[in-house]
């Protein structure tokens, strides 16, 4: 099976998945990627993905890997397909038991198989995901019936499908175990229900692909299995900003409902049934007005007490456990940043914690908070269920220290509250209480509390996330510049609850 020149044309498994979700993102990922928004989190996903990937691998033994790349005139990569199908080729006319990444292609259409494993009588179809679970089976399936559309009309008699995934009760203890960190599902049948499916929707896949831009209403599949990254411009001059999708708690589902019966903007509805806080969200913007209970605040501050202390943690969570006595997935505390005021009208003091990239942080982290945190003292954080889980997960995980870690943890007040309880409401909030959108709504003009401004890369928890694993692999001066970074951008954050704080205090006097 020879692979055509035009590889814009052809279609690959996850092109074909991506029309089967919406056909108008799949023209858009061909004719215009640039419109393409891709968020940290999904960025994370593709590279979480390929690290698993990379370690299936070895979930039978011995391998031979037919990946080729070729270089491009702008020094870039780019996959060598006709190589990888003619190595995949070879390795089928020598019976290799695993070949990693087989590449085949029929008709326009290619597809790599993460694992292709040869048992009796032909190859079982391995396909490698990140995730812990099948809650997107159906995705799944239709990934695997193209795959097994494309190798079937090249002769290949695929005897079985089967979905690799992560094992999220598997621990870290010794050297890690690779076929134990995976699961291995049969989804034969979830594959025969869409493999009937598969011609008729390349063909479909294939001429709309050769016309101009389709028209496409919006619906659920915007947003599910997940969230399409051409959001923005398919909305960009249908839906206004605010509009019913900006309600606190608005779920996609039921806004598609209202804009589908007529009601898109705030003012469209006035007359509908609102929660409190939708109903506040409302009246506050098409009136332009702030809302503010002082009362409400007031009885919320006097939950704080001196000596006060704002902290904020950082996590990274690596699909597969870098630390022994970890699982995947695991938020593992690696920074926190700790402001602090010991007295009424005291000085505005910090303190912090960030883990080297390499070794495992959390004890000393927690070392050093027990010291930097008294007992019995008051501390806030901001939306404080993250805070008060690591705090318990770090208790677990060291006892000796644990008295202390709970101590904190029952100390800790909620910076949260007074906004989600509608005490303080500003349109520019939008909808949000998270500190990202509080805090811009407090100080809309105050340079030192953009964190767009921060240098260095690190400018949200994602972001912080997902370059700190990355420390241990740097030079030691991108190393520094990265920690710094972090230290920066977590400051930041505490920095910014004492500020919130102190708009608190402002506005009931």
């Amino acid at each position: 099976c020879l692979i055509q020149h035009n590889i814009v044309k052809n279609l690959s498994k996850s092109k074909y998945t991506t029309y089967c979700q919406c056909p108008k993102a799949l023209w858009l990922k061909i004719h215009k990627p640039e419109e393409q928004v891709i968020d940290p989190s999904v960025q994370a996903r593709f590279e979480a993905g390929s690290e698993v990937g990379e370690l299936a691998k070895r979930l039978f033994g011995e391998f031979e890997d037919v990946t080729s790349f070729v270089l491009m005139p702008d020094s870039s990569e780019r996959l060598d397909l006709k190589s990888m199908i003619a190595k995949t080729a070879d390795c089928l006319s020598r019976s290799v038991e695993n070949i990693a990444e087989a590449a085949f292609s029929y008709d326009g259409c290619y597809c790599a198989v993460d694992i292709l494993h040869k048992i009796e009588n032909g190859y079982a179809i391995y396909e490698v995901k990140s995730s812990t679970d099948l809650s997107h089976l159906e995705v799944y399936a239709q990934d695997v019936a193209y795959q097994k559309y494309v190798l079937t009309n090249c002769g290949v008699n695929v005897t079985g499908t089967y979905l690799v995934n992560i094992n999220n009760e598997y621990v870290l203890d010794g050297d890690f175990d690779v076929k134990e960190s995976f699961n291995i599902s049969d989804i034969s049948e979830a594959v025969a229900d869409e493999y009937l499916k598969v011609p008729t929707r390349i063909s479909q896949a294939k001429q709309m692909l050769e016309g101009g831009e389709p028209e496409r209403d919006f619906g659920e599949y915007c947003h599910k299995p997940y969230r399409c990254t051409f959001w923005e411009y398919c909305s960009r001059d249908i839906i206004p900003h605010p509009s019913v999708f900006d309600l606190y708690r608005m779920s996609f589902k039921k806004a598609l409902e209202h804009m589908n019966e007529g009601r898109l903007t705030l003012e469209n509805m006035r007359e509908e049934k609102l929660t409190d806080t939708q109903q506040l969200q409302l009246e506050c913007t098409l009136g332009d007005k702030t809302y503010i209970n002082k009362d409400g605040i007031k009885e919320f501050l006097t939950q704080l007490s001196y000596p006060l202390y704002f902290l904020d943690f950082e996590t990274e969570q690596t699909v597969i456990p870098k630390y022994q006595g970890t699982h995947p997935y695991q938020q593992v505390t690696f920074q926190y940043s700790l402001h602090y005021i010991e007295q009424e009208g005291g000085e505005l003091k910090h303190t912090e914690f960030l883990g080297d990239g390499v070794t495992d942080p959390r004890r000393a982290l927690a070392e050093q908070l027990c010291h930097d945190i008294p007992m019995n003292v008051c501390t806030t954080a901001y939306n404080k269920a993250f805070e008060c889980t690591r705090l318990k997960e770090l208790a677990e995980a060291y006892p000796d220290l644990a008295p202390h870690l709970i101590n904190i943890k029952e100390h800790i007040v909620d910076l949260l509250d007074p906004f989600r309880a509608g005490y303080y409401y500003k349109p520019a909030m939008n909808g949000s209480f998270s500190i990202k959108k509080v805090l811009p709504a407090l100080f809309p003009d105050d340079p030192q509390l953009d964190y767009h401004n921060l240098a260095g890369g690190v400018q949200n928890g994602g972001e912080a996330m997902s370059i700190y694993p990355k420390m241990a692999e740097m030079s030691p001066k991108e190393r520094e510049h990265t920690r710094q970074a972090l230290l920066d951008y977590c400051s930041l954050d505490t920095f910014a609850m004492v500020k919130v704080w102190e708009k608190l205090l402002e506005v009931t006097k």
